[in-house]
């Protein structure tokens, strides 16, 4: 699909300098750009590109001034940096925009679905699912029984949506996410048989969230596992039974939460952390990556470590963590001093 510098500068509400009927196809960095390429500039450690570039149009800021000769198109905004954000979003629409039910497909009698909707190859709908306006479920979507879905979700292929989960509106579920299944819940016999404890709960996934490709989110043993609204799950995430997770809280790839633990509003959580069970994490907590938590985290803390010190705290000790082998040897040498007298 091509799009002219004038219809891009009507979408951004920019002026364009140079030709407005330039025509551009796709995306490119500045440094990479090509013919019918559209790029942009809004850090100054990337000017020198705007000079010997070969996209066909670059979005710079309005204040913007050029000291050598320019053989791109402009397009100035007020932000080139938010404006390009925003073509992004909207080029990706624009690509995504399908709607029909492709064949083949299983769509179970007592499914119900809304307007505008796309169901792509090869994809599983239960029964008694109810999906929303405007959703798209890529191929080889499996969706099970009485899963209730809302407006304008996007799930992706092969994503499995296990029974009586619960999707709200706007969410986008990535390709090899796996929603609802069994909880890791065994307990030992006499004979130390670990024997199953049936996960007869469900997970509900609240408005505006994002779920990571190769993601797992367990179902809860009673009652529900909660992604609140806005949470942002990176890549291969696994959030275990009962978990909850405040609204607005960003986790980052590799992370592992244990059953039944509740993290607050707004937590900012880095990759690989690894938390344990049944434990209260606060609203605002910053967790440094790698960091393994053991216990309660209160409002507003930032952590590092495992087991996880307060930051500022962690970083004073690492500081002693680099120099243990001169302090040993110090020792050392006052014991062979004190020996000698």
């Amino acid at each position: 699909m091509k799009f002219t510098a004038a219809q891009i500068a009507g979408i951004l509400e920019g002026e364009v300098e140079g030709n407005p009927e330039v025509e551009v196809s796709k995306l490119s960095k500045i440094e990479e750009g090509e013919n019918e390429s559209l790029s942009f500039l809004s850090n100054p450690k990337y000017t020198q590109y705007i000079y010997t570039t070969k996209a066909s149009a670059v979005i710079v800021n309005n204040n913007f001034k050029a000291e050598q000769v320019i053989n791109t198109t402009l397009i100035r905004v007020e932000d080139a940096y938010k404006s390009f954000s925003k073509l992004l979003e909207y080029y990706n629409q624009v690509k995504m925009n399908k709607t029909g039910i492709e064949q083949p497909v299983f769509v179970s009698e007592s499914a119900s679905y809304g307007h505008n909707i796309y169901i792509g190859a090869f994809a599983y709908i239960g029964e008694n699912v109810q999906i929303g306006d405007n959703a798209k479920i890529y191929p080889n979507v499996y969706i099970g029984d009485n899963v209730k879905i809302g407006d304008n979700a996007i799930i992706f292929s092969g994503a499995k949506i296990y029974s009586d989960t619960i999707i709200g509106d706007n969410c986008v579920i990535h390709s090899s996410a796996i929603l609802g299944a069994d909880g890791f819940g065994f307990t030992p016999n006499e004979k130390g048989e670990f024997i199953k404890v049936p996960q007869t709960g469900n997970v509900i996934i609240e408005d505006n969230v994002d779920v990571g490709a190769a993601t797992s989110i367990d179902r809860a043993t009673l009652g529900s596992t909660i992604i609140r609204k806005g949470v942002k799950l990176d890549n291969q995430i696994q959030i275990a039974h009962n978990v909850e997770i405040g609204k607005n809280t960003v986790i980052a790839a590799q992370t592992g939460i244990a059953g039944s633990t509740k993290i607050g509003e707004n937590c900012m959580i880095g990759g690989q952390v690894g938390i344990v069970g049944h434990i209260t994490i606060g609203n605002n907590v910053r967790i440094q990556a790698q960091s393994g938590i053991g216990r309660n985290v209160k409002d507003n803390e930032a952590i590092q470590g495992s087991p996880a010190l307060p930051y500022s705290d962690y970083n004073k000790s690492y500081v002693h963590f680099k120099n243990l082998p001169k302090i040993v040897n110090r020792i050392n040498n006052l014991e062979k001093n004190t020996t000698n007298d």
